[in-house]
């Protein structure tokens, strides 16, 4: 197909998205007439049907999908081909889209005020997903880079640490291990934990530090994707959790909540910014990172909360 054209790309793209040739037509400012026969024109070229017609529109086939990942890869090159131009210009100011995983949002704004203090031309979108969907918004380029505990390594990354990010036992203060010392994981056993989801970093390193100790369910069903679920319920005195000590260095301070001194805790791990490895970051995206790296870590709370936070082994 050496004669194809962006804007026959372009047609598919509008058509698929709006599933009429009408509504595609008054998008693209043109005759339905015009936009049907360059759509037709593709099909004869191809050989193949691009669209389905059915009860709920025109649904691309599996021809037109190829032609709309054809679409969505020019426009990656060219947003590339952006960023790179106003990487070479240095301007100042832009727009940062910052992904992180949800423990995260429990020091990402510090972070992001203390930025904007220093760059207030620059304006910060922010999401916070679980790490499944961070990672997917990462592969997808719909975010500039991430913060999170444990980097992807099924594609291509650059990742740099910023901090460290100790994961600690909590429980109520009227616990029965509460003040013990030299606790052993075989001592948990017959504790009821609250867990993170499937796929979580925290569910991953819960995992690897109980593994061959059978773990005993909190009898609760809840959202087990939510910090702030997990510690009411730990405080409640329902069970006892693995969280992040970012996560609950509030109730710490205040004694709602102590730590379990049990021997390998707590783990150390480390925040990392990452990114694609081929994602050029403009210069807003580079001073962003480079404020991360250098401020970042004083963000972080709850690391000395307890003597324990800074004295366990790393996952």
């Amino acid at each position: 197909m050496r004669n194809l054209s962006l804007k026959q790309l372009q047609a598919v793209a509008a058509v698929a998205r709006l599933g009429t040739m009408t509504r595609a037509a008054q998008e693209l400012n043109v005759t339905s007439a015009a936009l049907y026969a360059r759509i037709r024109q593709l099909e004869e070229e191809a050989g193949l049907l691009l669209f389905d017609r059915t009860p709920g529109g025109l649904k691309p086939t599996d021809a037109g999908r190829e032609m709309l990942w054809a679409i969505d890869s020019i426009n990656t090159v060219l947003e590339t081909c952006t960023d790179r131009l106003r990487t070479l210009r240095g301007a100042e100011g832009g727009r940062v889209a910052l992904g992180v995983v949800s423990t995260a949002k429990y020091f990402a704004p510090q972070v992001i005020a203390g930025f904007v203090k220093k760059h207030p031309g620059v304006e910060i979108s922010l999401s916070v997903r679980n790490r499944g969907q961070t990672v997917e918004a990462l592969r997808g380029y719909e975010i500039d880079f991430a913060l999170m505990g444990r980097p992807p390594r099924d594609f291509p990354i650059e990742a740099a640490t910023f901090g460290p990010h100790p994961i600690v036992l909590i429980a109520p203060p009227d616990h029965p291990l509460a003040g013990r010392a030299g606790l052993n994981r075989e001592d948990l056993a017959d504790q009821p934990f609250f867990l993170r989801e499937e796929g979580s970093g925290t569910r991953m390193v819960f995992e690897e530090f109980m593994a061959g100790v059978l773990v005993k369910r909190a009898p609760l069903d809840i959202d087990t994707g939510s910090n702030e679920t997990i510690k009411q319920a730990v405080m409640a005195g329902l069970g006892i959790a693995l969280l992040s000590v970012h996560s609950v260095a509030a109730e710490l301070e205040s004694g709602r909540l102590v730590l379990l001194n049990v021997k390998g805790l707590p783990i150390r791990r480390d925040w990392y910014a990452v990114r694609r490895a081929d994602k050029v970051l403009g210069p807003a995206a580079s001073a962003v990172w480079s404020y991360l790296m250098a401020e970042g870590a004083r963000s972080l709370p709850g690391v000395a909360q307890s003597g324990l936070a800074l004295t366990g082994v790393r996952a």
